[in-house]
């Protein structure tokens, strides 16, 4: 339980720094392009890819590139998603990605629907709902709209990547080279962009980048191992790891950057975590 816990507070704590710094003036764009660069030197180091017997043809490298443009993408709308609707929505909406990945399951990959199952898609998408619902009808601002935006880009990003990661392990490519390989192309993608943008490199960027990419990569191995050493409780892992993320979002809301809980929004938590047991009792 102690790698759940820490994982989980190793994703919260990567939302925190990206809230933080925003407020700071870093440059988010900047700090995730060298997430991503030492995210794959420790991924190396940590998972040891085999690269030496990578097979070039049966490699589905559109699928990688699409990763790599993909993640840094999702990545900003995190941050953005963090400063305009703070850290207690994004978490949610995060976690609720499950909801979206399991209709994908239904219809691509002929995943069998429960009714534990069936509970959990209702209560999340009423979650999704009600942060919706509870932003918009207080505030019509275009800084709400844009936070609306960026939550829904949350909820749908992070659900497109965990398909698409999905069918990668269906096409039988190792893990730690796929994961090795996404972080290098979206290290590339990002470093590219920066340049057409001109982008002004600062040294504190990259720096708060590197703790960042620590971050990042210490909930992924901590996740992966997690699920390594309970192989046959992956429900606990599941629930854990979702449940445990929802709470940390909700007391660094409340106690860090002083968010208030309204109605809809203690209404979404509520159905957010009965959501995600009744998801893991599912599986």
């Amino acid at each position: 339980m102690e790698l759940i816990f820490s994982a989980a507070l190793c994703s919260v704590l990567v939302s925190i720094l990206l809230k933080i710094a925003k407020n700071k003036g870093y440059d988010a764009l900047q700090m995730i392009t060298w997430n991503y660069a030492i995210a794959s030197v420790l991924g190396y180091l940590w998972f040891k890819p085999d690269f030496a017997h990578i097979s070039i043809a049966q490699t589905p490298w559109w699928l990688i590139v699409v990763l790599g443009m993909v993640l840094p993408s999702i990545f900003l709308c995190l941050a953005k998603s963090l400063h305009t609707v703070g850290i207690l929505k994004t978490e949610i909406a995060q976690r609720l990605s499950v909801v979206l990945s399991l209709f994908a399951a239904y219809f691509f990959f002929q995943e069998q629907f429960n009714l534990l199952k069936i509970i959990g898609v209702v209560l999340g998408i009423g979650a999704v709902l009600c942060l919706i619902v509870s932003k918009s009808t207080s505030d019509v601002s275009p800084t709400t709209k844009q936070g609306i935006f960026y939550l829904l880009s949350v909820w749908m990003g992070y659900a497109l990547v965990d398909i698409l990661l999905k069918y990668t392990s269906s096409l039988g490519l190792q893990f730690a080279v796929t994961l090795n390989l996404m972080f290098i192309f979206a290290f590339v993608c990002s470093v590219l962009y920066l340049l057409f943008k001109k982008a002004q490199w600062q040294t504190k960027n990259i720096l708060a980048g590197a703790v960042l990419g620590i971050l990042n990569f210490a909930n992924i191995a901590l996740y992966v191992k997690a699920h390594i050493l309970l192989k046959d409780s992956p429900a606990v892992v599941f629930a854990g790891m979702n449940i445990l993320v929802v709470l940390f979002g909700v007391i660094a809301g409340l106690l860090i950057f002083k968010e208030k809980l309204k109605g809809l929004t203690v209404l979404g938590l509520i159905f957010g975590l009965v959501g995600v047991v009744c998801l893991a009792l599912a599986i």
